[in-house]
């Protein structure tokens, strides 16, 4: 009879996305992995055919979770692309490390509106709310205001942002509102 399989490759990934969440993907080496996972590095190249597989499924993973926090994160404001920056920017101050992973990242894996249009389509229906709006040119619009969020979200992963939430509303509504 075989034996049974106590450390999973589920086990597996949840250690490792969680390590990424707390101390970032640079993290997730076979040995410190094991070490959470109370494991051998066997288990882990049984399950993986190597580190770079299992960083991919990390990433596979911290794209969804941004996805499922985008889609829980309310969306109360009317002006096209500030609800979706409201939670950029609120992702980066909570989740810092899945944020550098995802969105500042050495070697992008996907693109950044790769990412945030997500199977959703968000930034599209943001361009379609902008378009429904008045908006001559939502394309140009979202590039305008990304950059803006972008820079915000990057300054609250660093700790540098301190505007509140409602500080924040109302910048990105000005924002919108100069480029319409």
């Amino acid at each position: 009879m075989a034996r049974k399989e106590s450390i999973t490759k589920q086990m597996i990934l949840d250690v490792a996305f969680e390590m990424a969440r707390e101390e970032g993907a640079r993290s997730i080496t076979a040995r410190h992995v094991a070490e959470r996972a109370n494991c051998s590095t066997q288990p882990i190249f049984r399950s993986f055919l190597n580190m770079d597989e299992l960083t991919a499924d990390v990433y596979d993973r911290a794209v969804a979770f941004f996805q499922a926090y985008y889609d829980e994160f309310p969306k109360p404001l009317k002006a096209p692309f500030c609800n979706l920056g409201m939670a950029y920017v609120a992702f980066a101050r909570e989740e810092k490390e899945l944020f550098r992973m995802l969105f500042v990242p050495e070697k992008p894996r996907k693109s950044l509106y790769e990412i945030l249009n997500g199977e959703s389509e968000n930034v599209k229906a943001e361009i379609m709310k902008a378009r429904e709006q008045g908006c001559a040119d939502p394309g140009a619009l979202f590039m305008k205001i990304w950059i803006f969020i972008h820079g915000a979200a990057c300054m609250a992963m660093t700790g540098d942002y301190d505007l509140s939430d409602d500080e924040t509303k109302t910048m990105l509504e000005n924002v919108c509102e100069s480029f319409l």
